[in-house]
């Protein structure tokens, strides 16, 4: 029994839906990740990874059967290793780190690689089958990219708004401006764009091999508020929110290294300390704000408060419900996402909490600060939280 560090973390560069990764399989997608992350750890021999934990929200098309277990075939490493795939929406890739560091906790295992993946462009449309041979009427496909599909007439109506109109709502309830959502979206782009031409992300990502992607394909260097003023709004002919001020849909996959201390030995200097985990659920449509308990709860259990933490990842699902999390927080804005955000970066849903979880760890290090909270919305009213431990700055 003893504490899990993280010892490296990698991503693909996300694209933008239908865009330069939408020809890869999720599956070579996660094989990219994985493959990348442990280029990163080459003192370890891949036999002795004890599990691989990977993130997936959609899984109705390639990514179907597991594709944590396809990642490590396609990847090449030995068909010893096992894997298992979770879902937790948005939030899957950030379980699974939670989940592989829970591994090395108990001592079952010295090394589980974590991670995550989507494909929103190849998610394909499903049809339900019917409950009687050779039905006479028509029959719709039902798109698996986002949201809401195939709903259970016994869900309340009021559960299954639009993620949109959800933070629609949140804007209301919390009287977030459409100035301030648009003044978050213009401070995402341009920190992703600085973080990208300073070099912060030269060693985080791995090139997805044959896709001719560099970086980040949703970055905008020229949004800025007045721009984003400009756009109609999506969800509400009065709304607030436009495809400006909320993260696009994207293609893209993560990944970690987590192990106890007995495995530098292999694996090098750990980058951090997994010291507090927390979940945390609300109504379905409030699952904006439900990062707010999810990081409470995992820096009391980490034994530390918000005065404590110099640097925050908060995925961007919407400006709105980011905003309302940092208001919540009380915490000073300037240390949030300070490499740019889910708006800029892309939020490709299973990936989503491997990306936060690897880029807060890289900051922490970067920054000189010691503790640091990576968090995530996550549909259907849930949110996800871990905190950080720099080591090197304990």
């Amino acid at each position: 029994m003893g504490p899990a560090f993280v010892y490296a973390a990698t991503r693909t560069p996300f694209g933008r839906f239908n865009g330069a990764l939408a020809g890869v399989r999720p599956d070579d997608l996660a094989a990219a990740a994985l493959r990348g992350v442990l280029a990163k750890v080459p003192g370890l021999d891949p036999a002795d990874i004890g599990d691989v934990v990977w993130g997936n929200a959609n899984g109705a098309g390639e990514d179907n059967r597991n594709v944590g277990r396809m990642a490590v075939l396609l990847a090449g490493l030995p068909v010893t290793i096992p894997a298992a795939t979770v879902n937790r929406l948005c939030g899957s890739s950030l379980d699974a780190a939670m989940a592989a560091s829970r591994t090395v906790e108990s001592g079952d295992a010295d090394v589980v690689v974590a991670g995550g993946v989507e494909s929103m462009t190849r998610a394909p449309w499903v049809l339900p089958k019917p409950s009687r041979a050779f039905p006479a009427g028509d029959v719709t496909a039902v798109s698996t990219t986002l949201g809401w599909r195939l709903v259970n007439p016994r869900m309340p109506k009021e559960w299954t708004v639009s993620l949109g109109e959800a933070n629609e709502q949140l804007q209301e309830k919390f009287s977030i401006s459409r100035e301030r959502q648009d003044a978050f979206a213009a401070r995402s782009h341009a920190l992703a764009d600085a973080a990208w031409a300073a070099g912060f992300y030269d060693d985080l990502v791995t090139p997805v091999e044959g896709a001719g992607l560099a970086r980040d394909e949703g970055i905008r260097p020229g949004s800025t508020p007045e721009v984003l003023a400009g756009l109609k709004p999506a969800f509400r002919p009065d709304g607030t929110i436009t495809a400006g001020n909320a993260s696009p849909l994207s293609d893209g996959a993560s990944a970690l290294v987590l192990g106890s201390e007995r495995a530098a030995d292999r694996l090098g200097a750990p980058l951090a300390r997994v010291a507090g985990r927390g979940a945390a659920a609300l109504e379905p449509q409030a699952f904006g704000y439900a990062p707010v308990e999810a990081a409470n709860q995992a820096l009391r259990r980490a034994g530390i408060g918000w005065d404590d933490v110099g640097a925050v990842e908060l995925n961007e699902a919407f400006a709105v419900q980011s905003l309302a999390c940092v208001d919540a927080w009380g915490i000073d804005p300037e240390i949030v996402n300070v490499k740019g955000g889910a708006i800029a970066l892309g939020h490709p849903l299973g990936a989503s909490g491997g990306r936060v979880l690897g880029t807060l760890a890289h900051v922490l290090r970067e920054r000189g600060e010691r503790w640091g909270v990576a968090a995530i919305c996550i549909g259907v009213g849930q949110g996800l939280a871990v905190v950080l431990e720099n080591v090197s700055a304990a």
